[in-house]
């Protein structure tokens, strides 16, 4: 069975600013589309491009719940910016649902739905009509477009609102109007670019038994996330992606495993935490410890015991602790150890 997604050696590089066409398909979508709603990708400057991806592999099996995590600028709207085929690849191979990105986008965009990071109906129309609309766009005869989205309605919890207009919804409701549309004509992949962001606490638990519901009926869903405890709870497997790499794939379980040993005991500094690492890693019950940015990063078995000397150490190196942070082996501390920063 051939895999829902399949990417091999993807690459992308945007235009440096000041070198971007006015026009023409050589740069990004337009603004609002899937694929540009994150930080621009870290790196180049005048006259270079702008690595967004660098030799992406990810091969996602029918069924599953895939999820892609990173902060903004890691590549992971621009991967589904990519395979929604608003993006267009520098280099390399990217299908969706046996079609290619590059040569059948049309065929692609038959087979998927996207919600966007941030909800963009037709504010002119109604909930329901926004459907129909939509569903126009895949030759779907009204009447049965009409059907459909009655039900869909229905079953996202918001039938009542069928005929209220757009701005009349709540930010949640606006966002299970987005899942409906991406469902109007029965796509294979559902891909969702950071469905949370800007939810209430009750909302976003609400979309996660929505897409939990979803993936029940058999449905691929490829979502980027910016929250741990979101793709931990949601997705069967995780890819970490930072710089445009992919750092690590696996299920959360698989890669909480490979998370360093022991508690994570971050110290911020008020200057260089280099002049720290030596002292540091001497000191009894750390396991590892590395320095970014001002600041301190330690592993110990012995949880927050070793924070006193930690202390100390950055005291003979003339330096004052601003502020500690302490984290259990998780998907964060994993994220950590690899990228030497936190995902906010």
């Amino acid at each position: 069975m051939a895999p829902a997604i399949y990417t091999h050696d993807l690459r992308k590089v945007y235009p440096a600013p000041g070198n971007r066409p006015r026009f023409g398909p050589a740069g990004a979508a337009p603004p609002g589309a899937v694929g540009h709603g994150g930080t621009p990708p870290r790196g180049g400057g005048a006259g270079q491009g702008i690595v967004a991806l660098v030799g992406l592999d990810l091969e996602v099996p029918e069924g599953e719940f895939f999820g892609l995590l990173g902060p903004n600028g890691a590549g992971k709207t621009t991967t589904i910016g990519i395979l929604t085929t608003r993006v267009r690849p520098t280099g390399g191979t990217a299908r969706v649902a046996g079609a290619d990105v590059s040569r059948e986008p049309v065929e692609v965009r038959q087979r998927i739905g996207v919600v966007p990071q941030r909800p963009n109906p037709d504010r002119s129309l109604n909930a329901i009509e926004n459907l129909i609309f939509h569903a126009a766009y895949f030759g779907i005869p009204r009447a049965t477009a009409t059907a459909h989205a009655r039900s869909l309605l229905d079953t996202l919890g918001i039938a009542d609102k069928a005929e209220a207009k757009v701005d009349e919804l709540s930010g949640g409701q606006q966002q299970r109007l987005m899942i409906a549309r991406a469902l109007i004509h029965q796509p294979l992949v559902i891909f969702l670019d950071e469905p949370t962001v800007g939810l209430d606490p009750q909302a976003r638990l609400a979309l996660w038994d929505i897409l939990r519901d979803l993936h029940g009926q058999g449905r691929t869903i490829v979502m980027t996330t910016h929250y741990m405890e979101e793709a931990d709870r949601l997705c069967q497997r995780l890819a970490i992606i930072d710089g445009g790499k992919l750092l690590a794939v696996d299920t959360p379980e698989g890669l909480k495993a490979r998370a360093p040993g022991g508690t994570l005991v971050e110290l911020v500094l008020d200057g260089n935490a280099e002049s720290v690492l030596d002292r540091a890693r001497n000191l009894p019950n750390v396991s590892g410890v590395e320095a970014r940015n001002g600041v301190l990063r330690a592993y110990s078995d012995h949880g927050g015991q070793v924070i006193p000397a930690l202390i100390d150490a950055a005291q003979s190196a003339g330096r004052s602790v601003k502020n500690i942070y302490l984290a259990p082996p998780s998907l964060e501390t994993l994220f950590i150890a690899l990228t030497g920063r936190k995902l906010e």
